[in-house]
């Protein structure tokens, strides 16, 4: 039997398993290829809005010890999250979206008659936009309302809120796209935004925002978004 010769046995075998091997190697790099540009463009896409609520997250921070007493059910933006451009209307039928109160940090309320927490909550709203209301905060309260548009209207007058200016949305979507968003899970629901749009805070249900502890945790917030 001939023996043979070292390092060149079956050389047709070899050269199988290097091409194997290529094409594997190929294919490693293909998938990490797509995953990078997957994840790439995700980051890219996030990015922009990231960066624009970043110093949101930031006040959130800073005015966390000041949520307690009165305002204890505040829960303080964790991540970046910029607020849904909600569409509503003013008094006079002219349409709003949060957009327009760009610069300003704004208290977002929604609201309904129905809801007998948002109506025990309406005064202590007024309260505070007499308090702190100005060219740096507004207290943007959102009737949603589907029926008869002048029960809300009968309803502030009623409990004498003269400081709050009326904005209503009858179609309820500005709920629904809070709701989507993982923001509104209930009545009433009030959002801190900060002036580029950001989430500063969420809160589920009624507080007393014209009390000590809403005030001090609003004012904070404001003096936040001044220093960002």
């Amino acid at each position: 039997m001939t023996e043979r010769t070292a390092g060149t046995e079956n050389p047709p075998a070899l050269r199988k398993i290097g091409r194997l091997r290529l094409v594997s190697a190929a294919a490693a790099i293909g998938i990490l290829i797509v995953l990078a540009g997957v994840y790439g463009i995700e980051h890219f896409r996030s990015n922009p809005a990231d960066a624009a609520c970043r110093p949101a997250v930031d006040i959130a921070k800073r005015i966390a010890p000041l949520v307690h007493g009165e305002v204890a059910a505040l829960a303080v933006a964790q991540t970046p999250f910029r607020v849904p451009d909600l569409t509503f209307k003013d008094s006079t039928g002219a349409e709003k979206t949060l957009a327009d109160w760009r610069g300003r940090t704004v208290l977002l309320n929604l609201w309904a008659t129905w809801c007998v927490p948002c109506r025990r909550e309406m005064p202590a709203l007024d309260a505070l936009q007499a308090k702190l209301g100005g060219p740096d905060f507004q207290v943007v309260a959102v009737n949603i309302d589907t029926r008869n548009p002048q029960k809300p209207l009968a309803f502030l007058k009623e409990v004498g809120a003269t400081h709050l200016s009326y904005y209503s949305d009858q179609s309820a979507h500005v709920f629904e796209d809070l709701k989507e968003a993982g923001k509104a899970f209930g009545m009433p629901t009030t959002v801190i935004v900060d002036r580029n749009g950001c989430e500063i805070g969420t809160m589920a249900g009624p507080a007393e925002w014209d009390s000590d502890d809403g005030v001090k945790l609003v004012s904070a917030a404001i003096a936040g978004a001044r220093t960002d």
